[in-house]
């Protein structure tokens, strides 16, 4: 997962188009996604870059990925041994990909920055894709944690969602994940579906919890153009699901998880302790990552770059040399201040407290939306139902 797919930036960054990116000195950890378009088919509510295949084209994956890859290691200023801290494959769907081409884009990548040797490598799968010997597969290739696309484990609502899994496969996946040494496994969950559809939140939460994962990433349902789901709620087959729904459902989570003993430690994730997703996390301190493959976003010294968003031509234009940036956005000391609050709002990091006027943080300490940890002020879970409304307010303060 990157920012740029499923957590949105404050507004007011400006883009500005570079004609060259400059040579980056790297003097912290190095954090790199590896997006993965492929998929079998298309989600209701996926607006997300894929390439949905029958067959997916490894090699020329590989080949597109490795070229990015070497490009940016030759922009070096100067050669770095800082070590690869995570690495991340999202999607699409990864485990469309075959295991060997996994092994091999993480040969690749530790052959010119090596992994730590406490390296955190995710890999994004849907339980359909998990098996004993693709498991077994994934961990000998250097992957030691998995993010788990359940969304729900009602059959109706996987139907209607354009799931390709079927709810009775997930404890199995869980149980090959972990046969094979797996044990840091992340599920997904997604909460505010319509009505209609009569899904039992209760019940999915308390499933998920007794397969007893070491990490929960909970989103709710937008609706996005350019989905299925937009052309049923334009066409009245779908309706949202009210705010005041969406507020409780949030906060019934918040709660269960809480009480099982998970740390809900930013908007949409809770692990148990010692496993918050440290890739995901670099992201909301604000440091550096490398993005690879197409739509991937990279952030580097102060300089947002995104990729092109669609595989074929992110494809033809590495297959001809030709660079695969789609553009570029300068983050100026502004810009990077309102992210900065936006980030640490949105975590359990939270803010220094004297960054808000007192009668800011007066007001949100008595509307239970904001709590005093020590000199710094942190979101409540009610105030992360707020927290577009609220980061506005500490940009103008």
């Amino acid at each position: 997962m990157q920012p740029s797919d499923r957590v949105g930036l404050p507004d007011g960054l400006t883009r500005v188009k570079h004609s060259t990116l400059h040579p980056i000195r790297y003097d912290s950890a190095v954090h790199i996604y590896i997006h993965v378009p492929f998929c079998a088919r298309r989600c209701s509510y996926c607006d997300f870059a894929i390439a949905v295949r029958r067959e997916t084209p490894d090699a020329q994956f590989i080949e597109a990925i490795e070229r990015e890859w070497h490009a940016w290691i030759a922009r070096q200023c100067e050669p770095a041994d800082t070590a690869v801290s995570t690495l991340y494959f999202g999607g699409g769907t990864p485990s469309r990909l075959m295991p060997s081409s996994i092994a091999q884009l993480i040969r690749n990548v530790n052959a010119a920055r090596s992994l730590a040797r406490d390296a955190e490598v995710t890999l994004e799968t849907n339980p359909d894709d998990v098996t004993p010997e693709r498991a077994a597969a994934w961990r000998g290739a250097g992957i030691n944690r998995v993010s788990l696309g359940v969304q729900s484990h009602d059959p109706a609502v996987l139907d209607w969602m354009h799931r390709t899994h079927r709810a009775e496969q997930v404890p199995g996946a869980i149980a090959a994940l972990r046969a094979a040494g797996i044990v840091n496994i992340s599920i997904d969950l997604i909460f505010a579906l319509p009505a209609q559809l009569q899904r039992d939140w209760t019940a999915d939460l308390e499933r998920t919890i007794a397969l007893e994962p070491t990490h929960l990433s909970l989103y709710g349902l937008t609706v996005e153009p350019h989905t299925p789901l937009f052309r049923w709620t334009e066409g009245g087959t779908a309706v949202v699901a009210p705010d005041e729904r969406y507020a409780d459902e949030y906060l019934q989570a918040h709660r269960r998880m809480t009480n099982a003993g998970f740390e809900h430690y930013e908007v949409s994730n809770a692990g148990r302790a010692g496993f918050r997703s440290r890739h995901n996390s670099a992201y909301w301190s604000g440091a550096d990552y490398l993005g690879l493959g197409p739509s991937a976003h990279s952030l580097e010294g102060g300089i947002r770059r995104w990729n092109v968003r669609e595989w074929a031509d992110f494809q033809s234009r590495s297959a001809r040399g030709e660079s695969v940036v789609g553009g570029t956005e300068s983050l100026d000391a502004e810009a990077r201040a309102l992210e900065r609050r936006y980030l640490g709002l949105r975590t359990v990091a939270g803010l220094a407290a004297d960054e808000l006027p007192a009668d800011a943080r007066d007001a949100w300490y008595r509307e239970g939306w904001a709590t005093p940890v020590g000199d710094r002020l942190r979101l409540t879970a009610e105030g992360w139902l707020r927290l577009d409304a609220l980061v506005a307010a500490a940009r103008h303060s």
